[in-house]
């Protein structure tokens, strides 16, 4: 049996409602405010309870982003190219300015492909099918609709974007299609089958899926109080906000990344994912914990060797109550946890490279941000070392990042702090 190649991060690149680079998102993370904020436009939705979303900061695209180029992307893709883009640049793997598409030949060869999820495409284009259906014709029906709205969309885009020879990976897992994009991307380089991924998760702020999560009753109707909410594991939640953005990191073959003389921002070190086999929108701790089990036996390391948890924590009831429960039963009541939802919402596809990306820029940092709104833990989730007010200096090695999505699918990421 061939031997594991090791897996390293060399870029990363983000459109987010914190920032579109690290400085930026620490200091907003600093300053403790959330992004929340009221959307006029859902204002005329009857029947829509919440009027709560999370934009991503607006975002400049260069020249060569043109009509022949984005004619097949609707928001969700052009985010998701633009932040592998950038995650290329960060990787040297692309020039810039002048030399932008200058590409390393890495990314004609076959060895380098893609891993990329979004919940879904761009709402819009699914919506000009849905009239077709309701009206009986084809009126607005163009050749690029199919590609804007299929679920794949992000993935094919940046493959046809960047002229990406190797394989594509997608995942429309909806809360764990972006760490399912990381993950299955560390696996395809683990084995050998290719040297380096672009690997990641977008999704585009919409009221059709603010809507999904209305009729649960799971978002947050503080429609008066945007600055309040969510408020994860708080005894005063009411529910989630959506949000939006992109995250793509280049994961790389230790041995290549060292040869070329790359940049290591963090080694990959752990993936685990399973499902609940049970329910589609009720969590299972016990299997929570199990695939960060799975992640843990991956790593070779103990529990103890974590030394701060990303939690998902969406600011549901029932997905606070089980996610902290499982946490509790693998990693115990030591560990150092806090959910970014608090500060961006809930980004769908994206959150699991957003938060993975902004847990290993933390770990570097040594500071780690708390959970906002968190004032009074809910009594009912377990005893756990939150986060809160004023963050957390800590120097640590080791930190797990994870993500619990509809259909119980669950997964759990392991990344080590870079040392030669």
């Amino acid at each position: 049996m061939n031997e594991k190649k090791r897996v390293v991060v060399t870029g990363f690149g983000a459109i987010s409602p914190l920032g579109h680079d690290w400085p930026t998102a620490l200091a907003a993370l600093r300053a403790e405010r959330n992004k929340v904020e009221v959307m006029e436009a859902w204002k005329g939705y009857e029947g829509l309870n919440t009027q709560l979303g999370v934009p991503a900061l607006p975002f400049e695209l260069p020249a060569h982003y043109n009509r022949k180029t984005m004619r097949s992307m609707g928001r969700v893709a052009v985010m998701a190219t633009r932040a592998s883009e950038l995650a290329l640049i960060d990787a040297g793997l692309l020039g810039q300015g002048a030399d932008a598409m200058k590409a390393d030949p890495l990314l004609h060869s076959g060895r380098m492909g893609v891993s990329y999820g979004s919940s879904a495409g761009t709402p819009a284009a699914i919506g000009d099918f849905g009239r077709m259906i309701m009206e009986k014709t084809t009126e607005g029906i163009t050749a690029n609709t199919y590609i804007k709205m299929m679920s794949h969309t992000a993935a094919v885009n940046i493959g046809v974007f960047f002229g990406l020879t190797g394989r594509v990976i997608t995942t429309s897992s909806a809360c764990t299609s972006g760490s399912q994009g990381i993950g299955y991307a560390y696996e395809a380089i683990q084995s050998g089958r290719q040297v380096a991924m672009l690997a990641g998760g977008a999704e585009e702020l919409d009221a059709t899926e603010a809507a999904v999560f209305d009729t649960l009753f799971a978002t947050s109707t503080k429609n008066d109080t945007p600055d309040l909410t969510p408020r994860p594991f708080d005894a005063a939640r009411d529910g989630l906000v959506l949000g939006e953005g992109a995250c793509t990191l280049v994961l790389e073959e230790l041995e290549h990344a060292k040869a070329r003389g790359a940049t290591i921002h963090a080694e990959l070190i752990g993936y685990g994912t399973n499902s609940d086999g049970s329910h589609v929108t009720h969590p299972k701790s016990e299997t929570m914990a199990q695939a960060m089990r799975l992640a843990l036996d991956e790593a070779g390391l103990p529990a103890s060797a974590i030394g701060y948890v990303n939690a998902h924590g969406t600011a549901t009831e029932q997905g606070d109550l089980a996610e902290s429960e499982a946490t509790l039963a693998v990693l115990g009541e030591r560990v150092p946890i806090s959910s970014l939802k608090s500060y961006i919402g809930h980004t769908l596809g994206a959150c699991g490279a957003l938060e993975a990306w902004l847990s290993i820029e933390m770990m570097r940092a040594g500071w780690f941000a708390p959970t906002i709104n968190l004032t009074q833990v809910d009594p009912r989730c377990a005893a756990l070392d939150y986060i809160t007010q004023g963050g957390r200096a800590l120097q640590t090695d080791i930190v797990m990042s994870n993500n619990f999505a509809f259909g119980g699918i669950n997964t759990s990421l392991i990344f080590r702090r870079w040392q030669d």
